[in-house]
């Protein structure tokens, strides 16, 4: 991570090792059972409540209408439990969840675990990453939109005269929800996992019932249902394959909370809980359908008669606020690793627990998502209009861990080059298949997550690209530091007691502050430190390798701290690892001195003019680096340059 006031290092080419493994009961002492209950409501959160539109939205792709023929019934059936059973339980909890980057997952540890194979972490990695995060963005936005929407749709069930109340109540809840974002997750988390079980127990009971009325619709199993159906309607089929997508968006959620919960809890939670009941509450769907002589409507709610009508509306409402939170929190961890990787500028990051580093909040991203989820709420109206752009993102997002994944296998876990193409080749054809059927709904509201996606990608890989051009430009103008420090100590200026250090981003080069301070104030410290931050391609690095220490003369010192891209850096904390090495210094006589660059426009330059205009802009919004390193206010030395770009 780039040290400097405006300044951002690029992405450290350090090999992944050093940080310790990930132990697979973690948190010590913690039951089985427990990490599974996390698991159900944090990672399942989003793909339990894809029932509530997945079947509708399905059989009306199939039909173009609001009746389905049996064959219709039974195809969609068998797509929906193939895809769930491919998708998720052979390739995320079989293959995708052993890919963990020391106890981690989510795309940018696939990334960094990719690029960590390779000597020069090669940079089209790194573009695939980032626009794997780009589209996790946009499932981010369009998760919380959908899912509250379609839940609250089923007051339009209950009784006509909700219908016209249904998007301000939507509205109201996501208000609620972002604007409790601040006070953290960790007093509401421990009713996720409860409050989500109960969700399954309940579509898994009210299709059990559905299902003893018509069990025929259990031989939908069978994959033959899938071919007869593509060869009795070929002209609706691919569009019916890209609404049965939606059975399994939330998917990655396996993958990004790894290391929250480890792989078995996931595996076992999938296995034993969320794919038997969601199979059921599926079948159930089909059931009903069929009983009512194919009349599709709202199947999810309208089998729900009676008395448990209002129950399972308020139960809907519970596990898409809980799965909406757990989206959130994912893009503020995503976030997090982003600024980390240097792939985004500095963020404002507050911490809302004591005990647990990963509960984090940031104010900045926490209002874009809000009034982004917002705008598509007012936008689109319709959970079965935002279902159309719900796909792509998620697909896109597939394909590239499906790529990056086969990385992995071949320079990672030593996989022969054959089994490689033919594992990855398969995963391809599916992920490509259904990102092919939700592309073709750009029309309809795929144009959304698209624009999303893009204009993420345009603006991670603007601020990559600034901050090397910006990195190397600079580095041709600086003095040497070994020069500097040699030239120092055959003729030192005046010096002063304490200790100063100087943060940069380039440790062989002099950094502008110290120069500045040369010229200005014709003094130097009795001690001065050079200091760097790198970001490891691993998320944690251990204290014994967080410091690496090299003394030049008796006037100067050049120092590196490591931290994980799942850590935050604390350069005070970072410091007194420093004192076991024998570096004797005291905090409240140390000066920490950081260049605050102001970037302005120049004639000529290495990229576009409206990139330049946009680099300088995010330049401009990164947080304060005093802040984000948590260095003492009162110790900080801010000396402004400008810098043409």
């Amino acid at each position: 991570m780039a040290l400097g006031a405006n300044d951002s290092r690029v992405l450290a080419n350090e090999p992944a090792g050093g940080a310790e493994p990930a132990k697979e009961g973690h948190p010590a002492g913690t039951k089985l059972p427990l990490l599974m209950l996390g698991a159900i409501g944090v990672v399942y959160g989003d793909i339990g409540t894809s029932p509530i539109y997945t079947i509708r939205e399905s059989l009306r792709a199939a039909t173009g209408a609001d009746v389905a023929q049996p064959e219709q019934v039974f195809g969609v059936l068998s797509l929906v439990f193939w895809a769930l059973t491919v998708i998720v339980t052979v390739k995320y909890v079989v293959f995708v969840l052993r890919a963990d980057n020391r106890g981690e997952g989510g795309i940018l540890s696939l990334m960094a675990l990719a690029r960590s194979s390779y000597g020069t972490s090669p940079a089209w990695i790194l573009l695939i990453g980032i626009a794997g995060s780009a589209l996790f963005f946009g499932d981010a936005i369009i998760t919380p939109a959908i899912s509250v929407l379609s839940a609250v749709e089923g007051l339009g069930v209950v009784t006509p005269t909700f219908d016209a109340y249904v998007v301000p109540l939507t509205l109201l809840i996501l208000a609620a929800l972002f604007s409790v974002q601040r006070l953290g997750t960790g007093k509401v988390s421990v009713v996720f996992g409860p409050v989500t079980l109960a969700w399954f127990i309940a579509i898994a009971a009210t299709g059990i019932s559905h299902i003893l009325d018509n069990p025929a619709v259990l031989a939908a199993i069978n994959p033959l249902y899938i071919f007869a159906f593509l060869a009795h309607s070929p002209g609706t089929s691919f569009v019916t394959i890209g609404a049965v997508f939606l059975a399994v968006t939330g998917t990655e959620a396996l993958y990004a909370d790894l290391g929250h919960f480890g792989r078995k809890p996931i595996a076992y939670a999938w296995l034993w809980v969320a794919f038997p009941c969601l199979l059921l509450s599926y079948f159930g769907q089909g059931a009903f359908v069929l009983t009512r002589g194919g009349h599709i409507g709202h199947p999810f709610f309208e089998m729900n008669e009676g008395w448990a009508l209002l129950p399972i509306v308020g139960l809907a409402s519970a596990a898409t606020i809980i799965a909406s939170q757990a989206v959130i929190s994912g893009a503020f961890s995503l976030t997090r690793q982003a600024v980390q990787l240097s792939i985004l500028p500095r963020f404002e990051i507050q911490h809302t627990s004591e005990r647990q580093a990963g509960q984090i909040y940031l104010p900045r991203v926490n209002v874009l998502l809000a009034l982004a989820v917002m705008c598509l709420v007012v936008g689109f109206r319709e959970s079965g209009a935002l279902a159309s752009a719900y796909g792509i993102s998620v697909t896109g997002n597939m394909l590239v861990t499906t790529f990056l994944l086969a990385i992995v296998m071949y320079r990672v876990w030593k996989w022969e080059l054959r089994s490689v193409l033919a594992v990855s080749a398969i995963f391809a054809f599916i992920d490509f298949g259904f990102f092919s059927a939700n592309v073709i709904k750009v029309r309809e509201g795929g144009w959304a997550s698209i624009l999303v996606a893009a204009v993420l990608f345009v603006i991670m890989a603007t601020w990559v690209r600034g901050t090397r051009y910006l990195f190397d430009k600079t580095r041709r103008s600086e003095i040497p530091f070994e020069f500097l420090a040699e030239q120092m100590a055959k003729k030192p200026p005046k010096l002063v007691p304490g200790t100063a250090v100087f943060l940069t981003s380039d440790p062989q080069s002099a950094p502008t502050a110290l120069m500045h301070s040369l010229k200005h104030y014709k003094v130097l410290h009795e001690q001065n430190v050079l200091l760097s931050v790198v970001t490891a391609q691993q998320p944690r690095v251990l204290d014994s390798e967080r410091v690496s220490m090299e003394k030049l003369n008796e006037l100067f010192m050049r120092v590196t701290l490591r931290f994980g891209y799942m850590e935050q850096p604390n350069i005070p904390k970072a410091l007194a690892v420093c004192r076991k090495q024998g570096w004797k210094f005291d905090i409240m006589s140390t000066s920490f001195f950081l260049s605050r660059r102001s970037l302005k426009l120049s004639a000529t330059s290495g990229m576009p003019i409206w990139q330049d205009r946009l680099f300088i802009q995010l330049a401009r919004t990164a947080a304060d680096a005093t802040e984000y390193f948590q260095i003492p206010t009162g110790r900080v030395v801010e000396i402004g340059t400008q810098v043409t770009v």
